[in-house]
């Protein structure tokens, strides 16, 4: 009977079972606001990014969210100007099997005219990365499209770092042979 007292004690002033309860009722409801802010940013974010919300943006700003992007990278801004490089044979890395060999040809589509000196002056420099890059590729980087485009992400990246106050804009595959 005196414990039954001392549990009723407690329980009136707030220091029983009941004030634990609602402890970790607490940290329930910051839980699931939590997870709940964080769908909610996630869907947002995911909206964005498949561009589900470009006719909100543009209602909104009155142009499209890649609209300022296009300007300097996506659009052309003339006619397209292109330099040949020299056809390119290389011996591709098989790790002590049969040799094997690409030849490539490429054009670079410049964005003026006016680049091609700079490009002339530094071809030797440009064929020197292509090569470099090319000997270290197996037969198997070279298969299927992604192979492709990832070749000639690669290859841009490196010309746009010799030919650096010209702009290059692509890389255009005359020729591309695997023997």
């Amino acid at each position: 009977m005196a414990e039954e007292e001392e549990v009723d004690a407690a329980d009136e002033q707030g220091g029983g079972d009941a004030n634990a309860v609602g402890g970790g009722g607490k940290k329930k409801l910051v839980i699931i606001v939590a997870v709940v802010l964080l769908l909610v940013i996630g869907g947002i974010a995911g909206a964005y990014f498949t561009g589900l919300l470009d006719p909100v943006i543009k209602m909104i700003t009155g142009k499209a969210p890649g609209d300022a992007a296009q300007g300097t990278e996506g659009g052309q801004t003339g006619p397209s100007v292109f330099y040949e490089l020299p056809a390119l044979t290389v011996n591709l890395n098989t790790g002590g099997r049969k040799a094997r060999f690409i030849k490539i040809q490429v054009s670079l589509e410049l964005e003026k005219a006016e680049d091609k000196p700079i490009i002339e002056g530094v071809i030797a420099r440009v064929m020197d990365n292509f090569n470099v890059y090319l000997r270290e590729l197996r037969v198997e980087d070279l298969s299927g499209s992604a192979c492709m485009y990832r070749l000639r992400e690669e290859l841009l990246a490196r010309i746009r770092v010799a030919v650096s106050p010209a702009k290059v804009r692509d890389i255009l595959f005359k020729e591309m042979l695997i023997q």
